[in-house]
């Protein structure tokens, strides 16, 4: 009976689970904060950012003080596609769609400014627009049929999304998009044509020249705020149907690039998985303690 009463005891012994010590609530709560603050830093970095509409260039697909999430690394992995919204840094040739708004220099507006770029949330610089993408390396773009619509390549396309268009009988101008009539342009290797939703207040490539690709940020995904404006940014079916018909002026082989899947949803989520595997291997987490009653 001794030996079993031992082994009992060190089979309960060896058998006893040791708990790792919880952390206070008031140290834990900071840490989760710098890891969350760090995280939103490396995403607003190399992967999503969050952008504000300042104009109303592309109503009614986003309206002033919208924001879109930009995913930056699609264009690492391929190329744009015709009918996709970008952010991109305009050139020298493009002038601010925005008015130059009063800036306040105290140290909590500095201060907030710095968080706010640090983590993806401020206003976009003078330089920095939203646009559709229209023409890609090769292509001819001009307008305008017989129907008032714009051309790609000789082909007309329908566009249901604008939502005013520039006016037929005004004279083309160099230096201002007033007018929807423009010249044929062939958009030169390595640049996109790109144009607002909004034709009639649209600052764009009409007037002011294509962009260089490597001057695009992102791809605009999504409308996140506000929540009653939340939608997806997806290519219209009219610029899918025109790219299986037409490919890209530059393609080698008279065929469209075939993307891969958008790795938006893969980028936004990736750094939130690997930060509740850190928190699940550190012991770290959320739930509400248990508290003892005392007898």
């Amino acid at each position: 009976m001794q030996g079993y009463r031992g082994a009992s005891s060190g089979g309960r012994r060896r058998g006893r689970v040791i708990r790792r010590k919880e952390m206070p609530l008031w140290q834990e709560l900071p840490l989760l904060l710098v890891v969350a603050f760090c995280l939103a830093v490396l995403i607003r970095t190399f992967l999503v950012q969050a952008f504000f509409i300042p104009s109303g260039s592309m109503q009614n697909t986003l309206a002033i003080q919208d924001r879109v999430l930009v995913n930056k690394v699609v264009y690492d992995i391929r190329d744009p596609l015709r009918g996709e919204i970008v952010v991109f840094r305009g050139t020298e040739n493009w002038a601010p769609e925005q008015p130059a708004t009063p800036v306040s220099n105290t140290f909590g507006a500095k201060l907030g400014r710095t968080i706010g770029d640090l983590v993806g949330v401020s206003r976009p610089g003078e330089r920095d627009f939203i646009k559709r993408v229209i023409g890609l390396p090769g292509d001819k773009v001009a307008c305008c049929d017989d129907k008032g619509r714009i051309t790609v390549n000789g082909e007309p396309v329908d566009e249901p999304y604008i939502f005013e268009n520039s006016p037929l009988d005004q004279p083309p101008n160099p230096r201002q998009c007033s007018s929807r009539r423009f010249a044929e342009v062939t958009v030169p290797d390595g640049e996109m044509f790109v144009m607002g939703d909004h034709r009639l207040v649209s600052q764009d490539a009409r007037c002011q020249g294509p962009v260089p690709i490597d001057n695009v940020i992102g791809r605009a995904f999504v409308v996140v705020w506000p929540t009653k404006h939340f939608t997806s940014l997806s290519v219209p079916d009219n610029w899918k149907s025109y790219a299986a018909a037409h490919p890209v002026g530059s393609a080698p082989l008279g065929a469209p690039p075939e993307p891969g899947p958008d790795p938006a949803t893969t980028a936004v989520m990736l750094p939130f998985l690997l930060s509740v595997g850190v928190s699940a291997r550190s012991g770290l987490c959320l739930t509400p303690r248990r508290r003892r009653l005392r007898p």
